[in-house]
């Protein structure tokens, strides 16, 4: 039972946690969600789905070379991640100037494609992309502790949602095989589709940008239910933490703190606002050196 989690008062909350909520919460209502970049799978040096967009932007400077005179074509053309993972963290700071330029191609690159299309593109992402950093594919890259996290919480009758900021349909074609969770499950941004001679096509509108206090309308929206465990890692998950303990019963906030610059990555940009709210909201910080015995499967 979670032997990838070294025993300790986090280990010991999550347990506690999950048997109070057997012994008093319905199964129906036993509802977990997780943020995925930087909870579920890795997020530096930058997003994966931003390494599929990245690519995605590089083809197009291809064809024009002259959209490299401006961001965030010049970065796609050198191969800057730092410039995308900047531009969301300044965003997390409150600086969207370069989030919006950056918003502005990545509507562009997917747009007037089927879903089946959509999909056939990030599988073939995945088949062959590595982390840049780590050197393992980035299917790979989920973090071993809280697979097993969710399916300690799955085999106690918990039903399991990831809620990201990341792309709906980006996860959707991954999130059983990586983490066993159906894509039906899948809560995150998205753009608008239209039907046309019985095919969805993706649109350059944005839908929703699944982050900070969007969240819990949207999975109030989805799932109809409050949930009583969430887990997330940046200040983007505040809100979701807070709607999940604010309800009646037993619940539980999960923050995964990055401070293993050994296995993984050390940071906090992003998350200083969640960090200060562990102890006074009575949220279980997880540290990763800490309180997992590894960050990845062989």
């Amino acid at each position: 039972m979670l032997d990838s989690w070294h025993d300790g008062p986090t280990k010991s909350a999550i347990v506690e946690f999950v048997s109070r909520a057997v012994d008093s919460v319905a199964p129906e209502e036993r509802v977990a969600v997780f943020d995925n970049d930087g909870t579920l799978w890795c997020e530096k040096p930058a997003y994966i789905q931003l390494d599929f967009l990245v690519r995605r932007i590089a083809e197009q400077v291809a064809a024009d070379p002259a959209l490299a005179d401006n961001q965030p074509y010049t970065a796609a053309a050198t191969g800057d991640l730092a410039w995308f993972g900047d531009a969301v963290t300044k965003h997390y700071n409150g600086d969207d100037s370069d989030l919006k330029m950056l918003a502005a191609a990545v509507l562009s690159v997917n747009a007037t494609i089927t879903t089946d299309e959509h999909a056939n593109r990030v599988n073939a992402f995945f088949a062959e992309a590595r982390h840049p950093i780590l050197g393992r594919p980035y299917t790979t890259c989920g973090y071993a502790p809280m697979i097993e996290l969710l399916r300690y919480l799955e085999a106690s009758g918990f039903t399991n949602y990831i809620v990201s900021g990341g792309g709906r349909d980006f996860m959707r074609p991954v999130t059983t095989s990586m983490y066993g969770v159906p894509p039906e499950r899948v809560i995150g941004s998205s753009v608008g589709l239209i039907f046309h001679n019985g095919e969805l096509l993706t649109t350059a509108q944005p839908e929703f940008l699944n982050d900070g206090p969007v969240k819990p309308v949207r999975i109030w929206g989805r799932v109809g239910r409050r949930p009583i465990f969430a887990a997330g890692n940046s200040n983007g998950d505040i809100e979701m933490l807070q709607y999940t303990t604010a309800g009646a019963g037993p619940s539980m906030a999960l923050l995964i703190h990055h401070d293993d610059a050994e296995r993984e990555f050390a940071y906090e940009a992003g998350a200083e606002g969640a960090l200060q709210h562990v102890e006074k909201s009575g949220w279980t910080r997880a540290s990763m050196r800490n309180d997992w015995r590894i960050v990845f499967r062989d």
